[in-house]
């Protein structure tokens, strides 16, 4: 008892010496860390207020990024149709949509490599050498994109939102408006993935049908005939190598 005693005063003791002593953690100065300071101030020079209000658009711009990805590039068919896949397999969430959205992404910047490279060729590398002030740099950009959606865009879905704005008929893609030709690129774009995700669900349809029949023609109306075709389809899929004819029947598409 006297020794357990002994040792805690000992132990006490070599506790209050060490606080005697200057921690080297917090002895050493602090390290600086660089702070950011935004001011709004006047300014004399018509040209520095021009510059905030293009920054400022650019930013506008750059927040709505992903909806000129979805509406004006090859994702919403490519997605969409994947979707149907997925849906006609019956696998609920296999693939989940994290690898569905993934792939769209990957399949749309192959798709749209060769539109983004002339845009880079003819717009944002001149600009940028200072060739090409923002009003052509912009319509210089704006050209391939239209040009890419006009190709996959119905005249009927087209027509549709010029009549609508009075607009006349364009002679060329570039008197072709953007805000008519988006959403009609749109539902062209919307069309044409229902009429591929038809075409998918047709055989795995077949498949439901087959085992439906067999299972009522046994007796067994308790049994979910999608518990029995579910196998059944992911078999056929992989025997007729499925993804490869998707993504093949996806780029065919835009050829």
């Amino acid at each position: 008892m006297k020794s357990w005693k002994h040792s805690l005063l000992i132990g006490l003791g070599i506790f209050m010496i060490l606080l005697q002593f200057p921690d080297p953690v917090q002895a050493a100065p602090a390290p600086t860390i660089p702070g950011l300071d935004i001011n709004i101030g006047t300014s004399e020079e018509p040209g520095d207020v021009a510059n905030t209000v293009k920054i400022l658009i650019l930013i506008t711009i750059l927040s709505i990024a992903p909806a000129i990805l979805v509406m004006m590039t090859s994702f919403t068919r490519i997605v969409v149709v994947l979707a149907f896949v997925r849906n006609a397999l019956a696998t609920q969430q296999m693939p989940p949509n994290q690898v569905l959205i993934g792939l769209a992404l990957f399949l749309t910047f192959f798709i749209m490599a060769p539109t983004f490279s002339e845009i880079n060729d003819q717009a944002l590398q001149p600009y940028l050498a200072g060739e090409l002030s923002q009003q052509e740099a912009f319509e210089r950009a704006a050209y391939p994109i239209k040009e890419f959606m006009a190709k996959q865009t119905r005249e009927k879905d087209l027509a549709l939102f010029l009549n609508y704005m009075n607009a006349e008929q364009p002679q060329s893609v570039e008197d072709i408006p953007l805000v008519a030709l988006i959403p009609a690129f749109a539902i062209s774009e919307l069309k044409t993935a229902f009429q591929i995700g038809f075409m998918i669900f047709v055989p795995f349809l077949v498949i439901d049908m087959v085992v439906a029949s067999t299972l009522m023609a046994m007796g067994m109306m308790m049994l979910p005939p999608v518990m029995i075709s579910l196998p059944f389809k992911i078999l056929l899929f992989v025997l007729v190598d499925g993804w490869y004819l998707v993504v093949k029947s996806l780029l065919i598409s835009y050829q």
